[in-house]
This record gives structure tokens, sequence and C-alpha cells, in this order.
């Protein structure tokens, strides 16, 4: 007697089952970056002029493409606002003893936006906050090895409280992500 062929449900049911888990990735790959306004509705409101305002400390650390940490650093930052007109100027001690300083020139431009220029800054920068954050995208003259590289950030930063910001910045090359700075401002 010949055995009746295995019931083709349960291999259609894995089939199915691994399409629709692609299908989420997929989608889940599409789905829209953040933008400002999805942070309206949160708290504390972010003023730059009123957080960069002072004296201020940052630690970070730089991630490469793979997540691992490649460089520690330190911010001692001194910011000031005349009006509209801020300068944020920051010294940058790095794990491996070295040193960089840059000093950003902000302007207010009402509505929650901003723009700013730094030395190492190709053109303008431009920002935007809303509610707890800000995003600010630029192209940075980034030296390597002899070599100096224009490379762009999208630079997110969050309010945690009256003392605390996050700041996560995803740093690339023609597209392609070379990795990401990661900072906490804390504010004395």
């Amino acid at each position: 007697m010949n055995a009746a062929p295995a019931s083709p449900a349960p291999a259609r049911r894995r089939l199915l089952g691994t399409l629709a888990a692609g299908t989420a990735l997929a989608l889940a790959g599409c789905a829209s970056a953040p933008v400002p306004a999805d942070y309206a509705a949160e708290r504390p409101l972010l003023d730059l002029r009123q957080y960069f305002n002072g004296r201020l400390t940052a630690h970070g650390v730089f991630t490469d493409r793979a997540g691992k940490v490649v460089r520690r650093f330190v911010v001692d930052m001194d910011c000031r606002w005349t009006g509209e007109e801020g300068v944020l100027d920051e010294r940058f001690t790095y794990s491996d003893g070295k040193t960089e300083r840059r000093v950003w020139r902000l302007q207010h431009r009402g509505g929650g936006r901003y723009t700013g220029t730094a030395d190492d800054v190709v053109g303008t920068a431009e920002g935007q906050t809303a509610g707890n954050a800000f995003y600010w995208a630029y192209t940075l003259r980034l030296p390597v090895d002899g070599t100096v590289y224009e490379v762009q950030f999208k630079d997110w930063m969050w309010l945690v409280d009256e003392r605390v910001m996050i700041n996560k910045a995803e740093m690339s090359k023609f597209g392609i992500r070379l990795g990401e700075v990661t900072l906490a401002f804390t504010r004395p």
C-alpha cells in the first residue's frame, strides 16, 4: 500500500509566514525618517538659546558602522547669545590625547528654525526645533590620516530635563553610513 502524499498545508503555512515576515521587514525599512514635528508634543520644550547659554560639558563616543566604539571624547563648551545670535565655543579632548576646537555661530530665524556656520562646516547648517527635539543637518570637513573628507551629518538632540540633553548624529559619505556620534550634554 502506498502512503498518501504529505499535506502541503504545513509547508505552505511556513512559506506564507516567511513571506509575511519579509514583507513586514521591507515595509519597516521603507518607513519614513523622523521629522522634528514628530516631537512637537514632547516636554520639556527645548529652546537652544536657553539651553546653550553658559558653560556645559558633553561626553561622547564615535562608533563605526558595526557599532564598535572607536573614539571617546569630552567637550567643554562656552555658549553665549546676544539677541538672536549665538556662539558655541566647543573644545574637544579625545581619549588619545588629541584636542580640537570648533566655534559655531548660530542664528535663530524664528519659528524654531536655526542656521549655523563654523570654520570646518561646508556652507550653512540648517536646523529646526519642535517640542524637546532639535534636528540639524550639515556637511563637515573631517581630517583623517592627513586627508580631509567632506561628510554629512544628520544630527538629533533631545532634551531630557533642564540639565541633560542627548545627541545622536549619523555620519555618511555618498549616502553610505560611516558611523554615529553619541553625546550627553550636561548643564551644571
